[in-house]
């Protein structure tokens, strides 16, 4: 009983179609010794598989080379590589004439090798907003900037009132519990008194401070500046 027909489509199971191209992969290699040995046949094959893995056959004493030579030879003065040839140094021109238009743009934005009279009104018009739009982006990230800068400054200053009030208040709660700080005898109770006042003072003084030189972003307070008058 014969096999039955098999439909010829595509394998949609990758194993099993990879299972099948190995196997008539080495039915089309034998076959083609088969010829090149009782025929006296120059042949050569080349094939690639879906993963552009390449396997090839050439009859000994062959190379891929002298079968192509000869082809090019029976058909006359076809040349396989001059299309190709051509259309690489088609495409290094084109490489070539983007690769000099950058450049110029460059030395362009630049201002190194400018000279406006050379320029038509068209590029110059181009070149202006070229530069406008250079100089936005800058203006842009530098609002950024500051505005990043400002804010962590904000920040820093609500702590520090957050810092002052605490204070103050730790320090009237001690006065409250403790009276007798204020009683002892002249001295220590202005001592106690200029206490009270560098605590209320406090935020004035850092204030001030932040007002005259505001830290740049990413520094920090330093904790010696925060001294009690």
């Amino acid at each position: 009983m014969g096999r039955g027909k098999i439909e010829i489509k595509l394998i949609e199971n990758p194993t099993n179609r990879q299972v099948t191209y190995s196997k008539r992969r080495n039915g089309i290699f034998k076959k083609a010794h088969e010829l090149s040995v009782l025929c006296d046949a120059k042949v050569s094959l080349i094939m690639f598989s879906k993963n552009n893995k390449m396997h090839e056959y050439i009859s000994p004493g062959l190379t891929t080379k002298k079968i192509v030579d000869q082809y090019q030879k029976t058909l006359g003065d076809i040349d396989l590589w001059r299309s190709h040839y051509e259309k690489m140094l088609e495409n290094l021109k084109k490489l070539k004439d983007i690769n000099n238009k950058l450049r110029r743009q460059i030395r362009h934005r630049i201002g190194e090798g400018l000279d406006l009279d050379d320029l038509s009104f068209q590029q110059l018009r181009t070149l202006e907003e070229d530069m406008n739009a250079s100089i936005g982006k800058i203006r842009e990230r530098k609002f950024h900037v500051i505005k990043t800068r400002t804010d962590t400054s904000r920040k820093k200053v609500r702590s520090l009132e957050q810092m002052n009030g605490n204070l103050l208040l730790e320090l009237k709660e001690k006065l409250m519990i403790h009276p007798q700080f204020l009683l002892h005898d002249e001295g220590e109770q202005e001592s106690a008194v200029a206490l009270a006042n560098g605590a209320s003072n406090l935020y004035a003084f850092c204030q001030h401070h932040s007002h005259l030189n505001l830290p740049h972003h990413g520094d920090a307070f330093k904790t010696d500046d925060l001294r009690l008058a």
